[in-house]
């Protein structure tokens, strides 16, 4: 049972390092109703869909799974702006800080029109800062010290809980320490257990070590240790952790200390959120007594925030697809549909400034955008680019809610017209893919 439960873990792991977005959204969570939705999508999706055979490829099944992480992030990006609701769209206020090398601010709450803004200052004090353990120098050139065999070591991480991973290598009796460090270090970092690995070198590059850091940053429970490494209980040849010294830890995580209007907070990370209106990002340490303010932008700077913003999950979306169109020629229809969406909305769109490049993009003219804000109302310009938003955001739940449509596969059978039924098959196809090879 404690193997599964590991086994799953790291599945749970490997998605989140792997596809799913880095910062979290509101508009990943769902009501029931909603989610009642997308199953009957689903079975509406089977009746209709043939038998076929999919690419089994590592490559097919990353590929698959990214157009559906894709699409949810183009999803999100047009949420962020109101794009769900029709009357809201491109409404979204927007946040100003008055440094941003020290601060950058996102407004992710609701405030009514008659209510004021809320605003306040904020001096950094210190960054939160991840766990750091340093190596022992060794030659590089010099063969290891170690019995040629089969090793392992287990990292323990704090995550909600104690998260455990057992790591296996090999060591020959031709390895150099540079060879096996450089071997450590691609396996941990390609592990994804949230932990970044580098061989650093000396001034003479003669010698070198392994340094090994943590992703996430924070005092954890007072203690600062986020992670550690041991091969105490190793299932294989245990010495190399004490050799390589990798259980040294050389600085401790830290939380982030900075005063808001004045009075002391921390934060276990440097990216946090403030009365569930604002989420705040440190990015420096504030000069001795020199406060930075945050705020609401005007409501032409918002507007030219929030169409940036769609542009630019437009952009990325095109982007990926076509990345994938060497290996994938598939994810061409991608690309395609969705510069037919742009070109179908071209004109009303160049009219405040959201131009449509070769290559499928969009690019926005920030003078012309603000210019049509100010010469119109702000209702007017969003309702040039609220069908095009909404037709977007229609495209994306389509690709996610089935990126198998845009795989490559071979068709085996059609199912007979009118008799058709619901096969589980289908969908159940794209959901083995998350678990990779872990079973």
């Amino acid at each position: 049972m404690a193997n599964n439960i590991a086994i799953l873990n790291n599945i749970h792991n490997f998605y989140l390092s792997t596809y799913a977005d880095k910062t979290n959204s509101p508009y990943d969570t769902h009501k029931k109703s909603e989610l009642r939705g997308v199953y009957n999508s689903i079975v509406k999706i089977n009746k209709d869909s043939p038998l076929y055979i999919l690419d089994n490829t590592d490559e097919g099944r990353q590929y698959v799974v990214g157009v559906k992480e894709n699409a949810r992030s183009l999803k999100n990006a047009i949420a962020s702006v109101g794009g769900l609701d029709e009357d809201d769209i491109l409404n979204k206020k927007a946040a100003a800080t008055s440094d941003e090398s020290l601060v950058e601010a996102k407004f992710i709450g609701d405030i009514d029109e008659d209510s004021g803004a809320p605003e306040f200052d904020i001096e950094v004090k210190h960054l939160a800062s991840p766990q750091i353990n340093l190596g022992r120098f060794l030659p590089n050139d010099e063969a290891v010290e170690l019995e040629p065999d089969t090793y392992s070591f287990d990292v323990n991480i704090k995550n909600n809980g104690e998260l455990r991973y057992e790591f296996q290598f090999n060591i020959k009796n031709t390895d150099t320490n540079r060879e096996v460090q450089d071997r450590l270090a691609r396996l941990i970092n390609n592990s994804n257990v949230g932990l970044n690995a580098e061989v650093i070198s000396d001034d003479s590059g003669e010698r070198s070590y392994l340094r090994v850091e943590s992703i996430e940053t924070g005092a954890k429970d007072g203690t600062g240790i986020i992670f550690s490494i041991s091969d105490a209980d190793s299932s294989k040849a245990s010495g190399a952790v004490e050799y390589f010294g990798l259980d040294y830890t050389s600085r401790i995580g830290s939380d982030a200390e900075f005063t808001l209007n004045g009075e002391p907070k921390t934060a276990s990370s440097n990216n946090f959120t403030v009365g569930q209106m604002y989420e705040l990002t440190l990015k420096g340490v504030s000069p001795e007594g020199q406060q930075t303010h945050v705020g609401l932008m005007t409501d032409v700077e918002s507007m030219t925030e929030n169409i940036s913003t769609l542009i630019d999950g437009y952009n990325t979306f095109v982007k990926t697809a076509a990345e994938y169109s060497d290996t994938h020629p598939i994810s061409s229809r991608l690309v395609n549909e969705m510069s037919a969406i742009s070109r179908a909305y071209a004109e009303g769109l160049t009219e405040v400034g959201v131009n449509l490049n070769v290559d499928g993009t969009l690019e926005l003219d920030e003078e012309t955008f603000k210019k049509s804000v100010r010469e119109g109302s702000a209702a007017e310009t969003a309702s040039s680019i609220k069908g095009f938003a909404q037709t977007l955001l229609r495209k994306s739940n389509d690709i996610a809610l089935n990126p198998l449509n845009y795989a490559d596969k071979t068709i085996v059978a059609y199912k007979n017209p009118g008799k058709t039924f619901a096969s589980p098959y289908t969908m159940s196809a794209y959901s083995g893919m998350l678990f990779n090879s872990y079973c």
